[in-house]
Parts: C-alpha cells; sequence; structure tokens
C-alpha cells in the first residue's frame, strides 16, 4: 500500500468522480483508477461503487475512507514537525481552547506571535474541555489550553495563572451597596450560570457546594456573553471569571469580589508527553507564558 494510492482514494471520495479527483492529483484518469483497482485488490475489498452520476462508498469503503484520512493527516503533521525544526519561522500550529478563555486570553497572544513570526500559521480552535482534550489526545491539537483540574496521565500540564470569579449584577441591584457579600447572600437571589457542556459551570457549582450553599439558578446559557446580558438586563446575578470582566465596558453591570474564600479557576496549557513540540510550537508557548504574566498577581 502506497501514499499516492490513499491520496487517490481520498480525492476521489472528495471529489465524487474520478475524472475530478485525476484532475486535483495531477495524474491522468485511467492511471488514478488503476491504482484504486490496486488497493482494492490488495485490501481484498471493493471500496468505491461506480454510478452513472458520480461514485458511492461501500461500508468497506467508508471505514477505509476514516482511516486513510488519519494516515494522511499524520504524514502531514510528520512533514510539519521536521519543518518546524529546520526553520523556527514557518510552519503550521494548531492551538485548542475553551470558550470561556479563547477570547479573552488569545487574541493578543496571537497578534504579538504572528508579528515575531509572520511566516507562520497558527489555527485556533475554540471548543469545549471534553473536545480539547480529546485533540490533544488524538494529536490533532499541538496545544491545549483549559482550566484545571483534568487527568494528567497523558499529558503535560503547565499552569499559567489563576483567576477570580467575580460577582457579576446589575448597576442598580442593591447588592452594589453592600459592603460585604457572601455565599448565603448569592443563594437567595436568581443566578444566571453556563450550562453543564462547560467546565466553568461544574466548578461553580461545587465551589457552591463546598460553602453548603447552592445558588437558585433562574437561566442556563450555553455562552458567557449571554450570561453577562441576562446579568445586564437585571435577570439575576452571576458568577464570571476575571478576564471577561476586565474587558467587558458596559455600564449596566458591575463586578466584585465575594467575602471569604474567593472562587477561582486556575488556567493551564497542556499537550501530549509523546507528542513532538518544535520549534514553532515552543516560542508559541513561550509567548502565551509571557503574556500570561499579566494575569499573576
Amino acid at each position: 500500500m502506497e501514499i499516492h494510492q490513499l491520496q487517490y482514494f481520498v480525492s476521489v471520495v472528495e471529489m465524487g468522480n474520478f475524472t475530478r479527483a485525476a484532475e486535483k492529483c495531477l495524474v491522468a484518469q485511467p492511471s488514478l483508477s488503476q491504482q484504486i483497482i490496486k488497493l482494492e485488490k490488495e485490501l481484498g475489498q471493493k471500496l468505491i461503487e461506480r454510478l452513472n452520476r458520480g461514485i458511492r462508498l461501500t461500508d468497506a469503503g467508508r471505514i477505509f475512507y476514516e482511516r486513510a484520512c488519519h494516515i494522511l493527516d499524520s504524514v502531514e503533521v510528520a512533514k510539519r514537525e521536521i519543518s518546524d525544526d529546520r526553520d523556527e519561522n514557518i510552519g503550521r500550529i494548531t492551538v485548542g481552547a475553551i470558550p470561556t478563555i479563547a477570547p479573552y486570553l488569545l487574541p493578543a497572544v496571537l497578534k504579538k506571535f504572528a508579528a515575531r513570526f509572520p511566516k507562520a500559521e497558527v489555527i485556533l480552535r475554540e471548543n469545549l474541555t471534553e473536545f480539547t482534550i480529546k485533540g490533544c489526545l488524538e494529536g490533532e491539537l499541538d496545544l491545549g489550553i483549559l482550566a484545571l483540574p483534568i487527568d494528567q496521565g497523558h499529558f503535560e500540564v503547565t499552569p499559567l495563572f489563576t483567576e477570580e470569579l467575580l460577582l457579576a449584577m446589575h448597576a442598580k441591584h442593591p447588592f452594589v451597596q453592600k459592603k460585604r457579600i457572601t455565599m448565603k447572600d448569592v443563594s437567595r437571589e436568581a443566578f444566571i450560570l453556563l450550562n453543564e457542556t462547560h467546565c466553568l459551570g461544574e466548578q461553580i457549582i461545587s465551589f457552591c457546594k463546598q460553602r453548603d450553599c447552592l445558588p437558585r439558578v433562574a437561566c442556563e446559557s450555553s455562552q458567557l456573553l449571554t450570561a453577562q446580558e441576562m446579568v445586564g438586563l437585571n435577570h439575576g446575578i452571576s458568577l464570571i471569571p476575571e478576564m471577561a470582566a476586565a474587558v467587558d465596558s458596559s455600564k449596566k453591570r458591575v463586578y466584585r469580589s465575594l467575602s471569604g474564600i474567593k472562587p477561582t479557576r486556575t488556567i493551564a496549557m497542556i499537550w501530549h508527553k509523546h507528542r513532538h513540540r518544535g520549534a514553532l510550537v515552543k516560542n508559541f508557548i513561550e509567548e502565551l507564558q509571557s503574556h500570561a504574566l499579566k494575569f499573576t498577581r
């Protein structure tokens, strides 16, 4: 089995046609067809059925397509890693980050990194914790940025900084005039919470349970911005990460620290223990750590 055979097969599937696939691969169509036939003979399975208006994958073809894509992706990663070691200014890295971190931490990092390495390409994938971890585990991501804790079994984990979760309330909420706001106070109010798909929502509930005080959830949101807007409409209060509060210029919301033990979260970067980190990835980590210093106390 040859790499070019996998490339031809994947191209046929993606183009939906042998002729267009041959044009994409810069090869004569009879030659491409012959290579697909050789591949099918080697596998002992029919992969593609020719139809009048295109092609259709067999059951074996669907399974093999997924594997072929994975193999070709791995080859591209290997090429990129070798390229990274050859020239630290050129290459591509893929960074994953969760939605409650990405828009507040990464824009400045990406801007500075692009200025230092204009020939480098950074692909950002914003997703939930579960998928960011999965991407790092399967090699789709060079680096993940999320909130602790996570299972560290397969990963190198480097904390960046710890930030406070601030109480967000409407500018005319009675709490604004209070000198001290406690979790007991919070428990009496309508509370706006990120839903269970976000680790931040889980962390807030965990903190409240530790204080023997569960909030009266009036709204569950899938986005931090929505939670802030609901607070701005005076539909309840919420706990919002310090990074998000810092960029909120609205006069409708006020942010305060809770009295006593304060809710916090620790932001960290992770990568697979056995994944090669090229020079470009190391330079991005350096830029990220440098920017994170502004959030340390």
